[in-house]
């Protein structure tokens, strides 16, 4: 199937893997922080990263990750 998922499908994701999208939202925690990324085609891609992570990446709504 390649490197794409029709939507409703499972793509494994490991941190070779580069998803290119816009930030759609930011929800920080204590000491991580949920970003979802809409990818295209319908599909957010929701990650848990440290909240130092989102700051080094300057993560913000919006923007392109």
């Amino acid at each position: 199937m390649g490197n794409s998922a029709a939507q409703g499908e499972t793509q494994k994701i490991s941190a070779r893997n580069i998803l290119k999208g816009k930030v759609t939202e930011i929800v920080k925690g204590a000491i991580t922080s949920h970003v979802r990324i809409d990818i295209g085609g319908g599909v957010i891609v929701t990650a848990s990263i440290t909240n130092e992570a989102v700051a080094d990446l300057a993560l913000e709504k919006g923007k392109q990750a």
